[in-house]
């Protein structure tokens, strides 16, 4: 007899279609082909256990098992359940009416229940655009493919559970659609807030300009100044994600296994990996090629602290996925693209103990000294970051103050009204959504500069030595502190605020 069921394997961020074909005869063997790593192969020992634990009957049979298309690799548990549900549907032991209409995922354990998995998201989308009806998933990740609409997704435990869904016996474990809306608004309400930092404004209005262009940032100060702090406070001013972004990063992080218990990730993420991170664990890759860093930050920031302790070859890295918003890995049979479209922000010491032209302490470092830790960052990483802060210490009488300052909300309104000017001026690009995102030709065309700002630009590169990349950023800083003015063209006053913003780049 022989019997088909559906699963799926993820490859990077995109899912292919599974089928696992079951089939019994007369002998006693259990067979399983079409390419599968160890984890597959150990599928037996745990189906076998799993049946005997919730008395169901494992044939005495030759059992051949073969996962098709056989060369796709296939990784991971995850195949446990339509192998097992395939065998018992072979065997009669639950009807096959359905099997045609659900994908089916999940780890056996040993008493029958049924563990997480990656990928479901992906998994969900790929469904939906083959036209099942839906899907049969671990209870903790049904959150996250109920987020698919016009697919039934069935949360379960156990292997009964399943057995009674496929006989028509058990609807109720049926999981409604996630409504997006009420989990952002959750999660705003938990948002870090710019209100607790005291004093620095100029850097408070550089974090506004970032995050109303998707502009790059690095910051220099000594230790305390509040580097870290206002660092992370930027998500909380950025604009909400739309429910496209949304999915992408979901998809993302369900690939990385960061599964949420709300399902969709709505809030910008958020990543700080630690500055002893490898160049693999920070652009994504691995035998079996995982997403890094910059994409698990993907539609959200990217904080990289104590940026020259950072090995050199781990940061130069970065310097095409800030180009390319995205990441390829290359391996000898195949090549995968992980989105990457992620906001840098980095902080730095002015000098290996930090307290360079500090206003109250005094700098044990010698001249020397100082010049290689600034060395420590390459000038093309540096001329990626279209804003160069510094931050100075905040004064006692600051940290004093009772009377709060301005809130992220009245932050991320300007934020708010300044993108939707950009998305109306480029709403003939499906490329660009904010002004960081430019390229020469649309600088040249949105970034125009009368006689007094092309003479104030020309001075400042023959002053500060920059590049083009720089003029280019310069341009695209000063069309967002343009728009944040409501301004059609850009001013003297955006440009050579704009200057300000490359403190790295002078000369002296």
């Amino acid at each position: 007899m022989f019997i088909k069921t559906y699963s799926s394997a993820v490859f990077g961020i995109s899912a292919t279609t599974i089928q696992v074909e079951v089939n019994i005869d007369v002998g006693i063997n259990f067979h399983l082909v079409g390419l599968p790593d160890v984890a597959v192969r150990e599928s037996h020992q745990r189906i076998k256990a799993a049946f005997k634990n919730n008395k169901l009957h494992f044939p005495g049979k030759e059992v051949t098992i073969n996962m098709s298309p056989a060369d796709i690799r296939k990784e991971g548990s995850v195949y446990d359940l339509p192998i097992a549900i395939g065998i018992l549907a072979v065997t009669d032991q639950v009807k096959s009416t359905k099997l045609k209409d659900f994908l089916l995922l999940g780890e056996l354990s040993l008493d029958g229940t049924i563990q997480k998995t990656k990928g479901v998201l992906a998994i969900a989308l790929q469904a939906k655009a083959e036209g099942f009806k839906g899907l049969i998933v671990p209870l903790e990740n049904a959150p996250e493919a109920a987020i698919v609409s016009e697919l039934e997704i069935y949360g379960v435990s156990n292997i009964r559970e399943v057995i009674q869904i496929l006989n028509g016996k058990k609807n109720e474990l049926r999981v409604e659609t996630i409504q997006m809306e009420n989990i952002q608004q959750h999660q705003l309400l938990q948002s870090p807030d710019f209100s607790d930092v005291r004093g620095q404004l100029h850097v408070k209005r550089a974090f506004e300009i970032a995050a109303a262009g998707g502009h790059n940032l690095i910051l220099i100060g000594p230790p305390g100044a509040g580097k870290s702090m206002m660092a992370k406070r930027l998500a909380g001013i950025l604009p909400p994600m739309t429910l496209e972004e949304a999915l992408q990063t979901t998809k993302i992080h369900s690939v990385a296994g960061k599964n949420r218990q709300s399902g969709l990730v709505v809030e910008r993420p958020f990543r700080k990996p630690h500055h002893t991170i490898s160049d693999v664990g920070l652009i994504g890759g691995g035998a079996y090629p995982q997403p890094g860093e910059i994409s698990l930050a993907h539609n959200g920031v990217l904080f990289l602290d104590e940026l020259p302790e950072y090995k050199r070859h781990v940061l130069e890295v970065l310097r095409q996925p800030l180009e390319d918003r995205s990441v390829n890995i290359s391996r000898a049979r195949f090549s995968i693209d992980f989105p990457a479209n992620f906001m840098l922000v980095a902080a730095m010491n002015p000098c290996p103990c930090g307290y360079h032209n500090h206003p109250e302490k005094s700098c044990s470092c010698h001249p020397n000294a100082i010049q290689r830790y600034l060395q420590r960052i390459s000038g093309p990483l540096l001329d990626r970051i279209d804003m160069h802060i510094e931050v100075s210490p905040v004064k006692h009488q600051e940290l004093k103050l009772v009377q709060e300052s301005e809130q992220s909300g009245a932050i991320r309104q300007r934020v708010i009204e300044a993108r939707n000017l950009q998305i109306e001026r480029y709403a003939q690009s499906s490329q660009i959504h904010a002004n960081a995102q430019m390229s020469r030709k649309d600088v040249a065309k949105f970034c125009q500069l009368d006689e007094a700002g092309n003479a104030l630009l020309q001075l400042a590169m023959k002053k500060l030595g920059l590049s083009a990349r720089a003029y280019d950023r310069i341009l695209k800083v000063a069309r967002t502190i343009a728009d944040l003015d409501h301004e059609k063209h850009i001013m003297v006053k955006h440009l050579s605020e704009a200057i300000q913003y490359r403190n790295l780049d002078r000369s002296n």
